[in-house]
């Protein structure tokens, strides 16, 4: 997991990539494919996606509900 530090950019780190996710499923839900397919070629692969959705829900911005990703902050 590519985190910030003084080895690691900031633009680097999966933190960085967050509006990515978070910006394509504010208005409407995405299945985990839908989504990698729209961001796959701003990222670094499968591995850093996943990171990525980890991170977004262990901070509790999405959640998943049967293999779609929906915005917690959508109401």
């Amino acid at each position: 997991m590519k985190l910030p530090s003084k080895f690691i950019t900031y633009k680097e780190s999966i933190i960085s990539k967050f509006p990515l996710v978070l910006d394509n499923i504010k208005d409407c839900d995405l299945t985990i494919l839908e989504l990698y397919r729209k961001i796959r070629s701003k990222i670094d692969g499968v591995t850093e996606y996943l990171d990525i959705l980890d991170c977004l829900y262990a901070l509790n911005k999405i959640e998943l509900i049967e293999e779609v990703i929906h915005s917690v902050n959508r109401n």
